[in-house]
């Protein structure tokens, strides 16, 4: 039996080599093209990016990033994102734990509603936020009655960041709880457990990598958004301009050292993003390599028996 194992084995194999097999002089061609095109849309504007800021010294890189409306806009972007990401990361949870284990009226429209601030632009997002909350918006006279604003300041900020990036940890980990099925819950459920003990102790565990993934992206997404943020900010220095509008305003101001330094400090924080994601994927696949390792053994034991009964 494992010779016959072995020889389907090996027949794939060499379909799929000569299914993938090119010449030297095409790979090469599509590894230059591939590379050619990283150079120039990704290594190259970073490149510009960096040297620009840096291109007067050390100092006054520091000195642009030590000014006040540079660390409020800092601060305010951290601040929006450690809002916007949690939030993010427990609907997507509730989200795609709802759409892959249940069956109900109206699951393809709240699919459909997930993915639409893919859809409609950033500038469009705020646009909605602003007549709704503006002073001349739905709840404006409401909101002005009650002393509570929303546009032109921080809490507008979030809501935008947090509508234009909640799509990213719910895709991300939907796409890896249907590809995982639910036979390990359902097994738990007839077992007596309750539906908090399956989420934290079987779903969260299974899809922890897609959780993880989905928050990196979204982190990204909102340190760097700038359509519909700049919609309802109002652009008040040192209140309400977040890393990006602050690039736009300092480049403005032909101040390009500036400028350059605070984009070098976003583009740092986009790196180190990218970073811990390829962390999190070398580290997922070191733990399926060491699983597998460790099944070996008990699948060559297991087999061992057959194997001998057979002729």
């Amino acid at each position: 039996m494992s010779g016959v194992v072995t020889s389907r084995a090996a027949s794939a194999g060499r379909r799929q080599s000569q299914v993938a097999a090119e010449s030297p002089v095409v790979r090469w061609l599509l590894i230059g093209i591939a590379l050619v095109f990283m150079g120039v849309a990704v290594l190259l504007p970073l490149s510009v990016v960096f040297a620009s800021a840096f291109s007067k010294g050390l100092a006054p890189f520091l000195a642009a990033l030590s000014e006040p409306e540079t660390i409020s806009a800092i601060q305010l972007t951290l601040l929006t994102a450690a809002i916007a990401v949690p939030l993010n990361a427990v609907f997507g949870i509730a989200a795609a734990w709802l759409i892959s284990r249940y069956d109900f009226r109206g699951k393809s429209v709240l699919v459909t509603l997930i993915d639409l601030p893919f859809s409609v632009s950033p500038v469009i997002s705020g646009l909605i936020f602003v007549l709704l909350f503006g002073a001349q918006g739905f709840w404006g006279q409401w909101l002005s009655d009650h002393d509570i604003k929303i546009i032109f300041a921080v809490p507008g900020i979030v809501i935008a960041t947090t509508f234009v990036t909640f799509p990213l940890v719910a895709r991300e980990v939907l796409a890896v709880m249907q590809a995982q099925g639910s036979d390990e819950e359902e097994a738990a459920l007839t077992m007596g457990a309750s539906g908090l003990q399956i989420l934290f102790h079987i779903t969260l565990r299974k899809t922890r990598w897609g959780v993880l993934y989905g928050v990196i992206l979204c982190n990204a997404r909102a340190m760097g958004e700038f359509g519909a943020v700049s919609v309802v900010s109002g652009h008040i220095r040192g209140e309400t301009n977040t890393m990006p509008l602050q690039v736009e305003i300092l480049y403005n101001e032909y101040n390009f050292v500036a400028a350059f330094a605070v984009a070098s400090l976003l583009a740092a924080l986009s790196l180190v993003t990218l970073a811990v994601k390829k962390v999190a994927e070398w580290s997922a696949h070191a733990r399926q390599r060491r699983q597998q390792a460790a099944l070996a053994p008990v699948v060559a034991a297991a087999a061992a028996p057959l194997q001998r009964s057979l002729p």
